[in-house]
């Protein structure tokens, strides 16, 4: 394979990372908060097959937002490391974590200046302004913690929210693992950042798991082989045990059933961080024999009677990280809420990563040094 083609391949799988958490996220967000049975009694005996007859764009709600966010945080706290600033990624995700909590605070875009402090491209995109069940851990760890607190050593109980562990650490976290970073720093980078809204260890080390399971399946790792690899990372690490034994149940029911709802329910409900992993890393691999597995194990993933839009996203961006945007549902990547804005941060990332020049014309002054 030619670098030209190895490269194409790889923008692929960071596109479908962030396009597929994004559909996950649209196909989980109208059946959130209903029990299976609901579900089927709505959409039928199969549950929901697509995303919602009606207006286009389809909505996505607060795990987009913050992914979106995140991604913005990271790419800033590089370009300015590399311009020679001070600070580091992770109080850069967390000024970038204040322009998320102010678009969850206002109607829409503002030109007051006043707000100059949080200016960011991210903050005149129009759908960001949508508040759809945010999480209230990510909510109050920003809102009551405006000045950046550094994050506590693995195994021990984070500053900010230290008995919260809910999906909100995961379901924001794919960014990490698209900068090629390497497994170990984006699985770091990752649990310091959940630790600026969620303390419990599993809620962190949930996300640092997650991280680094995208950054292996962007790389090419076979879904089985990369899970299996996740889980040896973080087996020994102090707190996982929660981690681990739901990524081993998660394994164990693909293993043992054939896919359905039920087998989901048997993994978890999503609502917090190891379950909704859980459940995204169960419909991964039990789809992976499928006819169209991206499209099984989306469907999978939000067919549940808990946390569907997160367990969606997160499978999402799982299964678009393992075989790319060009593997999505068409139909589904065309219709979903702030594609293009999606693309763009995909393709900031490889060139800001490709390149380690914080002043690529490419970027386009989008991510300032200050």
């Amino acid at each position: 394979m030619t670098e030209m083609a190895a490269d194409s391949g790889y923008r692929d799988r960071v596109r479908g990372a962030l396009l597929g958490g994004a559909i996950g996220d649209a196909l989980g967000w109208p059946v959130e908060f209903l029990q299976l049975q609901q579900l089927r009694d709505k959409h039928g005996p199969d549950g929901v097959t697509g995303l919602p007859d009606g207006a286009r764009p389809v909505e996505v709600t607060d795990d987009t937002q913050m992914t979106l966010f995140t991604a913005e945080g990271l790419i800033r706290g590089f370009v300015r490391g590399w311009s020679g600033g001070g600070g580091s990624v992770p109080e850069a995700v967390h000024g970038a974590y204040r322009r998320w909590l102010l678009t969850q605070r206002q109607g829409g875009p503002t030109t007051d200046p006043m707000l100059r402090p949080y200016d960011g491209w991210l903050l005149r995109q129009p759908f960001l302004y949508a508040s759809r069940a945010p999480g209230n851990a990510c909510l109050s760890g920003i809102a009551e913690h405006q000045v950046f607190e550094p994050p506590a050593p693995i195994g021990r109980p984070g500053p900010i929210n230290p008995g919260s562990k809910g999906c909100g650490t995961v379901m924001r976290s794919a960014p990490f693992g698209l900068a090629r970073l390497g497994v170990e720093q984006s699985f770091g980078l990752a649990v310091q950042c959940a630790q600026l809204t969620h303390g419990h260890v599993t809620g962190y080390l949930a996300a640092g798991a997650f991280a680094a399971l995208v950054e292996r399946l962007a790389a090419g790792t076979e879904p089985w082989a990369a899970v299996g690899e996740t889980v040896e990372q973080i087996r020994e690490l102090p707190g996982s045990k929660e981690t681990v034994q739901a990524l081993a149940r998660a394994v164990r029911v693909a293993q043992e059933s054939e896919p359905s709802a039920e087998a989901v329910e048997r993994v978890g409900l999503g609502w917090i961080a190891e379950e909704c992993l859980a459940i995204a890393v169960y419909a991964l691999l039990a789809a992976t024999l499928e006819p169209d597995p991206v499209r099984t194990a989306l469907l999978l993933s939000v067919n549940h009677s808990g946390d569907s839009d997160s367990a969606g996203a997160v499978c999402g961006n799982l299964v678009g990280a393992a075989y790319g945007a060009s593997a999505l549902p068409a139909e589904w990547a065309e219709a979903v809420e702030g594609r293009a804005e999606l693309l763009r941060v995909a393709d900031d990332l490889l060139v800001l990563f490709g390149s380690r020049d914080p002043s690529h014309p490419a970027l386009g002054g989008r991510y300032p040094a200050w």
